[in-house]
C-alpha cells in the first residue's frame, strides 16, 4: 500500500513537472521579444562604467533583478487569485514609465550633448576620482533595477496570461522557472557583452596569428556593438512601453492591428512596431512634460 502511494505521488510529481515544462516553453516563446529588449536595455544601462567595475555593477543589478522577481512572482499569484483585473492597469503604469525614461534619456542627450563626449583624459580623471564614480555607479544600478522591474513585470504578466487556466501550483512553478531562467540568461549575456573588450585584448596578445586577428576584430567591433545596444535599448523603451499602452487601449490596439493586417507579412509587423513606437514617444513626451510641470510648481530645478 505504501509503495503504491509513493508511486502515485511520484507519478503526480512527474505529471506536474511535465505540465510546468510545457507551460514554461510556451511562455518563453511568448516573452522572447521582451527578453531581447531586456538584454539591450540592460547592456545599455551598464555601459560607461569604468572597466574594473563593469562586472560588479552587472552583479549588483542582477541581485536587484532577483529581488524584483521575489516581489513580482508572489504578487502576480495573489493578483491572479484575488484581483485579475489589476494586471492591465499595472502594465499601463509600467508602459508609461518606460516611455518616460526613453524620452528623458533623449532629452538629456540633446540638451546636454557635451556630457556624452568625454575624452580619454576625462575618463582617466574620472577613474582617479573615486567618489564620483561610486555615485554614478549607484545611479546606474538604481536606474537599471527600476527598468528591470518594469520589464520583468511585463514578462511575468505575459507568463501569467499563458498559465491563466492552470492550477495555482503550476502557475507558481512556471512563473518561478521563467523568472529564474530570464534573470540568469539576461545578466549572463550582459556580463559577457561588457567584457568583450577584455576578451579581445587577451586574444590579441596570444602567440597564434588567428587568435590575434580574432582579438583585434573583437576590439574593433566591441565599441560599435555597445553603441548599437545603446540605441536599441532606448528604442526598446518606446517599442515595449508603447505596445503595453496600445494593448491596454482597445480602440488603438484594434486600429493598429487592422492597419498592419492590411499590409500583411513583415511589412505589417514593421508598421505595427512603428505605430507602437510612435505612441510610446508621444506618451513619454506627455509624461515628461507632466513631471516637469510638477517640478516647476514645486519650485525645483528642471534639469
Amino acid at each position: 500500500m505504501a509503495g503504491g502511494s509513493l508511486l502515485t505521488l511520484l507519478d503526480d510529481i512527474a505529471a506536474l513537472l511535465d505540465d510546468v515544462a510545457v507551460m514554461t516553453k510556451r511562455a518563453a516563446s511568448k516573452t522572447a521579444g521582451v527578453l531581447g529588449d531586456d538584454l539591450a536595455l540592460n547592456a545599455q544601462q551598464v555601459s560607461g562604467v569604468v572597466a574594473q567595475r563593469e562586472l560588479p555593477v552587472v552583479w549588483a543589478v542582477a541581485k536587484g533583478s532577483f529581488v524584483n522577481k521575489l516581489i513580482l512572482v508572489p504578487a502576480a499569484l495573489l493578483i491572479s487569485v484575488f484581483a485579475p483585473w489589476l494586471v492591465t492597469p499595472l502594465l499601463m503604469v509600467g508602459g508609461i514609465y518606460l516611455c518616460y525614461e526613453g524620452v528623458e534619456k533623449l532629452s538629456h542627450r540633446f540638451l546636454h550633448p557635451g556630457e556624452s563626449k568625454k575624452t580619454v583624459e576625462d575618463a582617466k580623471a574620472d577613474l582617479a576620482e573615486t567618489t564620483p564614480v561610486v555615485v554614478d555607479e549607484k545611479a546606474k544600478i538604481k536606474g537599471a533595477v527600476r527598468t528591470d522591474f518594469v520589464l520583468s513585470a511585463e514578462i511575468i504578466a505575459i507568463t501569467l496570461n499563458v498559465v491563466e487556466k492552470e492550477p495555482l501550483l503550476t502557475k507558481g512553478l512556471t512563473l518561478s522557472a521563467i523568472a529564474l531562467a530570464m534573470t540568469i540568461g539576461v545578466y549572463g549575456l550582459v556580463a559577457g557583452i561588457v567584457k568583450l573588450d577584455d576578451l579581445g585584448l587577451y586574444l590579441s596578445q596570444r602567440a597564434s596569428a588567428a587568435a590575434k586577428a580574432f582579438g583585434r576584430a573583437i576590439l574593433w567591433g566591441a565599441p560599435y556593438l555597445m553603441k548599437t545596444l545603446s540605441v536599441l535599448g532606448t528604442a526598446a523603451m518606446f517599442l515595449v512601453g508603447g505596445e503595453i499602452l496600445t494593448h491596454g487601449i482597445h480602440s488603438v490596439y484594434e486600429w493598429i492591428k487592422h492597419t498592419a493586417a492590411g499590409v500583411g507579412g513583415i511589412g505589417g509587423s514593421l508598421l505595427s512596431m512603428l505605430f507602437n513606437g510612435l505612441f510610446g514617444v508621444v506618451a513619454g513626451t506627455l509624461a515628461l512634460a507632466f513631471m516637469l510641470g510638477i517640478k516647476i510648481v514645486r519650485g525645483k530645478p528642471t534639469h
